[in-house]
């Protein structure tokens, strides 16, 4: 488990910590789904799991969305907040 980041703690230390954490969950995400980043490079950026770790990524981090739309191959900041935005109002299934 991670330790705590206390006021003494820099932010590019804290950026690099969320960012290393991100990628804990990604590899995390993609061994649950049995998918390569191949099959994560061949999917639609609007697939429904990687919008839905996308979600994870900003519940659970400090992640930026252009840090998400970059590793999950999504395209831009704004398709990703737009998928995300619908899937917050149940509107992407």
């Amino acid at each position: 488990m991670d330790r705590q980041l206390g006021a003494l703690h820099f932010g590019a230390e804290r950026a690099e910590r969320q960012a290393a954490r991100a990628e804990r969950l990604v590899q995390e995400e993609l061994d649950r789904l049995g998918w390569t980043s191949e099959t994560l490079a061949q999917r639609p950026k609007g697939d429904l799991s990687k919008v839905r770790l996308a979600q994870r990524l900003r519940q659970e981090t400090m992640v930026t969305l252009a840090w998400i739309a970059r590793r999950l191959q999504m395209g831009s900041v704004a398709y990703v907040n737009n998928r995300l935005y619908l899937l917050r109002q149940g509107r992407l299934q």
